[in-house]
């Protein structure tokens, strides 16, 4: 798909009018963010001893309820963003409490796929999954950690993800067809790190993008670390294969909690990388925001991306370079049954017989979605914009090409 397609412009379901109708009477509470916060933080179980934690998301949760265009469902979706990621926190912090050893659970030699978003880390992430060697968190252990679920309870424990993933499709038919999820399908560090660029992807909150820009990501590598730990904890131990695209722009607090964390880096030309991904959030943000902004969405993650990856070229040079895979987007994204053997061999796993007989049902188009198209124009930006935010990217990228 290139950046020059006709773009699909994202429509407002009657399920969406539906519900802004409904949450409307609630949409009040966005004056008073202090005291939905208050809510959200006793039912999670307060914060004794980690107000830090607190305080962040309840500046979130301030700077949300300020956002542009918010609607009825943007403002329900930050409270249950923000409620989320407390009760987890909550729950994680009672698990250790309880269970002293998980904190000794080692994450030995995990594999990170990092990349700008829409480069194939999902696919790539698929791949690693294959090997019964292999661990990939699931969406719903993501959203709710915790101790392995007793056999009668996994219906009840994936519930949340299933109802999430539901009233994506339900809301926005075509998100599915561009990033399709399942609650029971491996998923990215982004939903269990604490602070990550999803907010921005629903509402423009410049509060928290300067102060995202200024953050020390160190300690929510250390959240995600113990996230890690409790879903290993009393289970088979086995290679964590992790991935997400918001890891690029934090690879030496990823190094500094993770240090011997195989780092596989996926490539692709940042004008297809950026106009797809912007067509992404047009659909994600048009749930929560009316109306949307197009020009503003393009200048907003041409700023994140660009930075994301600079910091992302910077950090190379900490990193063990034996620990550093590049995957051009070629290894994936045109030949898979070429490419799995060699990023397999990249990380030091076995390639066999199994995974080769499972790579096409991962690598193929879910069935029932339709091909995304998307116009850089669109965003307000064209190539030249894109390929002078991105020189010292390209650059790389040119020498993993030849590489």
């Amino acid at each position: 798909m290139t950046a020059t397609e006709r773009h699909d412009v994202p429509s407002t379901p009657l399920a969406l009018r539906l519900a802004n109708q409904l949450l409307r009477p609630a949409f009040g509470s966005r004056h008073t963010p202090d005291r939905v916060f208050d809510r959200l933080l006793a039912r999670a179980g307060g914060a004794e001893g980690d107000e830090r934690f607190a305080d962040d998301f309840r500046s979130l949760l301030r700077w949300w309820a300020g956002a542009e265009n918010l609607t009825p469902v943007g403002w329900q979706s930050a409270r249950g963003h923000v409620g989320r990621h407390l009760a987890g926190r909550a729950r994680i912090r009672r698990l250790i409490a309880e269970h002293p050893d998980i904190e000794r659970e080692p994450i030995e030699d995990p594999v990170f796929v990092v990349g700008l978003p829409r480069t194939a880390t999902t696919l790539t992430h698929g791949v690693l999954s294959l090997s019964d060697e292999h661990r990939c968190p699931l969406l719903w252990e993501l959203l709710n950690p915790d101790l392995e679920v007793p056999p009668g309870g996994r219906r009840r424990a994936t519930a949340p993800a299933r109802r999430m993933v539901e009233g994506i499709n339900l809301l926005t038919p075509r998100f599915r067809d561009i990033h399709p999820m399942t609650a029971e399908g491996p998923e990215e560090c982004t939903f269990a790190l604490p602070h990550a660029l999803m907010p921005l992807s629903s509402a423009r909150i410049p509060e928290y993008q300067a102060w995202h820009y200024e953050r020390d990501f160190v300690a929510d590598y250390r959240h995600l670390k113990q996230v890690y730990q409790v879903l290993q904890y009393g289970r088979p131990r086995r290679r964590w294969i992790l991935k997400s695209p918001m890891h690029l722009e934090n690879l030496d607090a990823l190094h500094t909690v993770f240090p011997d964390a195989t780092i596989v880096w996926t490539h692709r030309d940042p004008v297809t990388v950026v106009a797809s991904f912007c067509s992404l959030v047009e659909h994600g943000m048009a749930v929560s925001t009316r109306p949307v902004d197009p020009r503003g969405i393009g200048a907003t993650w041409l700023d994140l991306l660009s930075r994301s990856a600079a910091r992302g070229v910077a950090a190379r040079a900490v990193l063990p370079p034996e620990r550093l895979v590049d995957v051009p987007y070629s290894w994936l994204g045109t030949d898979p049954a070429a490419g799995a053997p060699k990023l397999y061999a990249a990380v030091g796993a076995r390639w066999t017989g199994a995974e080769a007989a499972r790579l096409a049902a991962v690598a193929a188009r879910p069935k029932g979605t339709r091909p995304h198209r998307y116009e850089l124009s669109r965003y307000g930006l064209t190539r030249a914009d894109v390929e002078s935010a991105f020189a010292g990217y390209n650059a790389l990228r040119a020498e993993v090409d030849r590489a």
